[in-house]
C-alpha cells in the first residue's frame, strides 16, 4: 500500500524530487496544511480568547499524543517549547550542582549540533565541567557510558538515544536513568531522533525519575516549533530561567511573587506560536485515522531499508563502511555510510535531484512513510552511477 496521497501537496510541489534525507527534513503531509489553517481561523475568530483554547484543548492533545507514544502515562509531565535548545538552557541552570565550582556534565563526542556547540561554549567559559565519552566504537559505547556515569562525578548526565551522525543506539535508557535523583544527577534523553523513530522509546519506569527531549520537525512530521520536554516530578520546582506562562495557572499571586505551576509547565517560557501544536496534532489524527503507528511506520522504513542494502551489493556504494547494519534489532529511520567519497556522492546525487545528507565522510540516506519500493529503486539506479 502507498501512502503518498497524505502528502500530495509536497510531493506535487516538486514532483521530480527523490527525496531521501526524511532524517534530516521530513516532507509535511497534507494534514500539517489543515493545522496550520485551524490554527489561522482560531485565531481571527477567537482573537484574545485564543488562548483558552490553545491551552485548554490544544495543548492537552498535543500532550496525550506524546505520553501515550513514549508509553510514560503522564501527559502532565509535558510542555512545549519552539526548541531544544531553548530547554537545554532550562535544564542546565536548573540542575543542582552538588559540589564546589561549576556544574558537571558527562556526554558523549556525538551529540547533535545544539547541544555539541552550546556546551563546548559553557565550557570555554568556566560555566560548566565538561567529560565526553568517545561515541567509537559503537559496540562498547552503552557499557563505557554507564561505567562513566556510574563514578557519581557528574550532575547533569546527557544522551542521545539514537546518535544523529551513525545512527547507532543507545539502549541503555531504563539503567542510566535509575541513577537520576532530584538533588543530582540529573539524567536527559535526547530522543530527536528516536521519537516516531522508534516504538516506545522511553517508558514508565524512565519516566519517573529521566528527562527526555525530542520534537516534531522529523519523524512526527509536524515542522519546526514543536520541541517539547518530559520533565520528571520532584526535578527542578523552580528553574531560574522561566517565563510568565511558567506560572499561567495562578495569575492571582501576590506583586512581586515568582511562582511555579506544579506540572512540566514549571519550565515554561513565555509567549508562543502555537501553529506548530495545531499541525502536530493535525498529523497525529491523520496516522491514527490510517492505522500508521510507529511500529507499522519502522516495518515499512526496514524493508526499503533491506532492499537498498541488497541493490547496492555491486556499485560503489558498497565499499563504503554502513556504520549502523541492519542487524534484525530495533533500527533508526536513516543509513549511515562512512567514505572519503560521501560529500562527492552527495552532490551527485544532488544533480540528479535526489536530496540525501552528508555529515563530514558519512553520507546519510533516510527513509519515510512517503517512500515505497519504486522509490527505492531509482535511488539505486542512481547509486550504480556512482563513481
Amino acid at each position: 500500500m502507498s501512502f503518498k496521497p497524505l502528502f500530495s501537496k509536497a510531493l506535487g510541489a516538486a514532483p521530480g524530487r527523490l527525496h531521501f534525507a526524511a532524517h534530516s527534513h521530513h516532507l509535511w503531509p497534507d494534514a500539517s496544511f489543515e493545522g496550520q489553517v485551524e490554527c489561522w481561523e482560531d485565531a481571527a475568530a477567537q482573537a484574545d480568547h485564543k488562548w483558552d483554547k490553545v491551552m485548554g484543548e490544544v495543548w492537552p492533545e498535543a500532550q496525550g499524543h506524546i505520553a501515550r507514544e513514549l508509553g510514560t502515562g503522564d501527559p502532565s509531565a509535558l510542555v512545549f517549547s519552539s526548541n531544544t535548545h531553548d530547554f537545554l538552557i532550562r535544564l542546565i541552570t536548573a540542575a543542582p550542582a552538588r559540589g564546589n565550582g561549576p556544574l558537571r556534565v558527562l556526554t558523549t563526542d556525538g551529540e547533535f549540533h545544539s547541544a555539541r556547540r552550546q556546551f563546548a561554549r559553557w565550557a570555554e567559559a568556566g560555566w560548566i565541567v565538561l567529560d565526553k565519552i568517545a561515541a567509537e566504537p559503537s559496540d562498547s559505547l552503552p557499557d563505557r557510558f554507564l561505567a562513566a556515569a556510574q563514578q557519581g562525578d557528574h550532575d547533569l548526565i546527557m544522551i542521545s538515544q539514537v546518535l544523529f551522525g551513525n545512527g547507532r543506539l543507545f539502549d541503555r535508557v531504563d539503567e542510566l536513568s535509575a541513577l537520576a535523583r532530584p538533588d543530582g544527577p540529573w539524567v536527559v534523553i535526547d530522543g530527536y531522533h528516536a521519537f516516531m523513530a522508534l516504538a516506545d522509546p522511553f517508558g514508565e519506569a524512565a519516566a519517573r525519575s529521566a528527562f527526555y527531549l525530542g520534537g516534531g520537525y522529523k519523524y512526527a512530521m509536524a515542522g519546526e516549533g514543536c520541541a517539547f520536554l518530559h520533565a520528571p516530578p520532584g526535578f527542578g520546582a523552580r528553574p531560574p530561567v522561566t517565563g510568565w506562562f511558567a506560572e499561567f495557572e495562578d495569575l492571582s499571586l501576590p506583586p512581586g511573587s515568582v511562582g511555579y505551576a506544579r506540572d512540566a509547565n514549571r519550565f515554561l517560557g513565555a509567549t508562543f506560536d502555537p501553529s506548530a501544536l495545531y499541525r502536530f496534532n493535525a498529523v497525529q489524527r491523520t496516522l491514527a485515522d490510517h492505522g500508521l503507528t510507529t511500529a507499522r511506520i519502522s516495518a515499512h522504513v526496514g524493508e526499503l531499508q533491506a532492499q537498498l542494502v541488497d541493490g547496492i551489493a555491486q556499485t560503489a556504494l558498497a565499499e563504503a563502511e554502513l556504520l549502523n547494519p541492519l542487524d534484525g534489532s530495533r533500527h533508526p529511520r536513516f543509513l549511515a555510510f562512512r567514505s572519503g567519497d560521501a560529500q562527492r556522492w552527495y552532490q551527485q546525487l544532488k544533480a540528479e535531484n535526489c536530496i540525501t545528507d552528508v555529515r563530514g565522510d558519512v553520507l546519510r540516506i533516510g527513509f519515510a512513510v512517503y517512500h515505497d519500493p519504486e522509490d527505492v529503486e531509482q535511488l539505486r539506479d542512481l547509486i550504480a552511477g556512482l563513481a
